[in-house]
């Protein structure tokens, strides 16, 4: 018996502010996850990022969504594959920020693909993305 495989995401920043900001394509996507098996999950420096930049009247709403989503934790191991993949493409003349590599290194880490708007801001070819446009 043949078994589809079941897709696991690591929403990007930009995914979750979009989502905030009611772009449709964005709510869309989440709304997915309602209706299948497939899980969303974020990085806890999206978290960061997130309530980093979020108004005072936008609490409720960004937490109520935050918490709609599993956090993934940055542990040793991933901080060394974000660190090396910092090394690894500066060495290549491309400057990966330090958000940036440490949510690749997650959605590495665990084998998800990663959902952005911003594919250029991960090059890794070993990286399974996903452009929400």
């Amino acid at each position: 018996m043949r078994q589809n495989k079941v897709a696991n995401y690591l929403l990007d920043t930009n995914v979750i502010i979009l989502a905030l900001r009611s772009a449709a394509y964005a709510l869309n996507f989440l709304d997915r996850f309602n209706q299948t098996q497939e899980q969303a999950y974020i990085s806890v420096v999206t978290r960061t990022e997130i309530l980093a930049g979020m108004r005072p009247h936008e609490e409720q709403r960004t937490m109520a969504l935050l918490e709609s989503l599993t956090s993934m934790l940055v542990n040793e191991v991933i901080a060394d594959k974000a660190g090396r993949l910092i090394y690894q493409y500066a060495r290549q003349g491309v400057q990966l920020s330090f958000p940036d590599a440490q949510i690749a290194a997650t959605a590495l880490h665990y084998n998800l693909t990663l959902v952005t708007t911003n594919t250029k801001h991960f090059p890794m070819p070993q990286l399974a993305l996903h452009s929400l446009q």
